[in-house]
């Protein structure tokens, strides 16, 4: 580590990045540098002697894992770092998501576990529709139900044969109602879906998300030669947001790490919000019981927020139990004060915030980013965005549509899924039907049949001898001439850059001619202009990383799951806390502050049961220290100013319903109500903002 880089570094950043004596566990409030601590940290590794190649950072989502790249990137850079270094073999860190990673170790050594390297990655709609065929619905909230059952099993290490076993153990006493996630009805039929979907799987050679932490972790387990092959691969690994991790993840981990202890966490158990998917602070409170020797290192200094905010946080969230005590302190001055304004509704909450932002941003000659509207529940922003247009204020929504959900992505992608495994029945049948090529159901019904009986994949049958005898060649030859075209562009595909063999595989079906008879043609020209921007980005990625197109193929799968970056515009961010998570902004409106809503009345939709049958967040204790910690991580999103609002009614079906101001808003300290000024607030702003577009419309 640099002169430079460690006067960056306060003490405590300092102590952690220098700590290598054993396993550490970096405490780190919000706002407190730990990204510029865990760059350092993997600049420090490779000066101490460890070879980068050996060094894994592992995050959650992949916007992280490229800001950490890039961070990391700036300061090899600015301290002068030996490029030499990567070309005398000793390579770069791995920095990726604990999902990429499991992907890595599943195409070296997935053999382990019965998986070929040319396994695909199923997205969560390809789930969606083979969950739906095995228990035979069209309900899509009991198929998500069933699937997100199955995902808590797999978190908790729960297998098929297990969960069938538990499920029988306790199905007779849910008492709420049959078509509740709680019945045990409910989970006996979940645990045999999940017996049928494993084995669907598996027959595709494929797997799903959750898979690709539960086989990696599998894989150490089981196979005593390649657990050590990865452990001597990786002598150093870096975990962020560790609060984050799930019971597999931090399993995984240990296996990584045994005989060593050579690693950092870093984490706040303050910020530790996504209970109801798995994720655990007994994995922080396990770190001291596994690891002896763990040092903890607190990060208390914040460099984001004024020490007004961090008051009214340090405030709240004393009021949860702690793992780890610490309180957060600033020296960016007072700042402003925090507002808490009471509005009658819905819309006029929704009217008052766009009036207040609009006059702030006039005032303050602000970009519309340096804004955000946080609220616990999308259903909040429908009402917040009509103002924004009527307001013609730009605004980004997080949580939209994916590029790769698109169809015409979709599209493509199930034929890069072909390409690298011609196991995935999923993506044989969207690619053999789109162009259609006269190939149509009764055909695709009777190909299946006889793969089911053969055990083998479509594509397979399709050249198998005797499938003459249930298909006639009228039916037969469209098949065959697909299943030859897929063969001639996997040779290509293998061997020239994966831009130039893309665009020829767009030509030879004729997809631009396929979306303007799908389509008016507005509608096809927009999704044409989509394929060209996708087809760049291959072929941009493809030659910088030279990899093929069936590794953008599974490279693709990631980013779906994982979410992509953001789009940087001038734009006010609209968000959920948990999407703000990791982000920041100058002057931050939190919406909806009630009780019933934040903290929320009950469980959310994404919640399931974990293995044992039943959700911590069960416990209503537990659940409101997550609503709290929920709204800690909302109001330290903001570094210069917080107003939080809350309506007197909402609107619930075709009512209005009374609602009373959270709780929290007392817990951080300040008054719930603030009557009259609400109103005084909102005239100010719109009589400031129309004297403000006067002054612009003038000459």
């Amino acid at each position: 580590m640099s002169e430079s880089t460690a006067q960056a570094l306060n003490p405590a950043q300092l102590e952690a990045v220098r700590y290598l004596d054993g396993p550490c566990l970096i405490v780190a409030g919000a706002g407190s540098g730990k990204t510029r601590v865990i760059t350092a940290k993997l600049l420090h590794l490779i000066t101490a002697g460890i070879a980068p190649s050996a060094i894994a950072a592992i995050t959650f989502t992949n916007k992280a894992a490229l800001e950490m790249q890039e961070r990391f990137d700036a300061s090899r850079t600015l301290r002068g770092a030996d490029r030499t270094a990567d070309r005398r073999g000793a390579g770069r860190p791995t920095i990726c998501t604990f999902h990429s990673l499991g992907v890595r170790m599943l195409r070296a050594s997935g053999r382990a576990v019965g998986l070929k390297p040319s396994f695909s990655i199923l997205d969560s709609s390809d789930c969606e529709s083979l969950m739906a065929q095995i228990i035979g619905t069209t309900d899509r909230k009991l198929v998500r139900a069933t699937l997100a059952q199955i995902s808590a099993w797999k978190n908790a290490m729960v297998d098929p044969n297990d969960a069938a076993r538990g499920r029988a153990a306790t199905s007779g006493g849910g008492g709420q109602g049959e078509a509740e996630a709680g019945n045990g009805t409910f989970r006996t039929q979940a645990a045999r879906a999940f017996r049928d979907y494993q084995a669907t799987l598996d027959g595709y050679q494929s797997v799903d998300f959750d898979d690709l932490i539960r086989l990696p972790l599998a894989l150490m387990r089981l196979d005593g030669d390649e657990a050590a092959l990865w452990r001597s691969r990786l002598r150093y690994v870096l975990i962020d947001e560790y609060q984050d991790t799930n019971a597999a993840q931090y399993a995984l981990l240990k296996e990584l790490v045994r005989g060593r202890g050579a690693f950092t966490a870093v984490g706040d158990d303050d910020q530790s919000i996504y209970g109801w998917r798995g994720a655990t602070l007994d994995n922080l409170r396990r770190l001291g019981d596994d690891f002896a020797r763990l040092k903890v290192i607190k990060l208390e200094q914040n460099y984001r927020s004024s020490r007004t905010i961090l008051s009214a946080a340090n405030a709240l969230i004393a009021h949860n139990p702690k793992l780890h005590e610490k309180k957060l302190w600033s020296a960016l001055g007072v700042g402003d004060p925090i507002r808490v304004t009471a509005c009658d509704d819905d819309e006029d909450e929704a009217e008052s915030v766009v009036m207040r932002l609009s006059a702030a941003r006039h005032q303050k000659r602000s970009p519309w980013s340096d804004f955000a509207v946080l609220y616990r529940s999308n259903q909040q922003a429908r009402v917040v965005e009509q103002m924004l247009r009527k307001e013609r204020i730009p605004y980004q929504l997080s949580g939209g549509q994916s590029f790769f959900d698109r169809v015409e992505i979709r599209d493509l992608c199930g034929y890069l899924r072909l390409l690298s495994n011609d196991d995935d029945d999923p993506a044989f049948v969207r690619a053999v039907t789109t162009p259609r090529r006269g190939i149509g159901p009764q055909t695709l019904k009777a190909l299946a049949d006889y793969a089911g009986e053969r055990h083998c994949s479509l594509f397979a049958a399709v050249f198998e001898s005797g499938v003459e005898t249930r298909l006639p060649e009228r039916q037969l030859a469209p098949l065959r001439d697909f299943g030859r075209f897929i063969n001639r562009i996997r040779w290509r595909a293998e061997r020239e850059p994966a831009g130039v063999v893309l665009d020829d595989l767009i030509a030879a079906i004729d997809y631009q001619a396929h979306l303007r008879d799908s389509d008016d043609p507005r509608v096809a020209d927009t999704k044409w202009q989509n394929v060209r921007d996708f087809r760049d980005w291959i072929a941009g990625v493809g030659d910088k990383e030279q990899q093929t197109l069936a590794e953008m193929a599974q490279r693709i799968a990631l980013i779906t799951m994982l979410g992509q970056r953001e789009r940087d515009a001038d734009a006010v961010r609209l968000s959920t806390i948990h999407a703000a998570k990791g982000l920041e902004f100058a002057h931050v409106f939190l919406i909806g502050a009630e009780q019933g809503l934040l903290p929320h009345a009950g469980r959310v939709e994404a919640e399931t049961d974990q293995g044992d049958g039943s959700s911590p967040l069960d416990d209503p204790a537990v659940r409101l220290a997550e609503e709290r910690r929920l709204m800690y991580v909302a109001i330290t999103r903001a570094r210069r100013s917080l107003a939080i609002s809350w309506c007197r009614q909402r609107r619930r079906a075709r009512a209005m319903v009374d609602r009373e101001p959270s709780p929290f808003i007392a817990e951080m300290g300040l008054e719930p109500d603030a009557g009259p000024s609400a109103v005084v607030d909102q005239a100010s702003a719109k009589e400031k903002l129309a004297a403000l577009r006067a002054m612009l419309a003038r000459p």
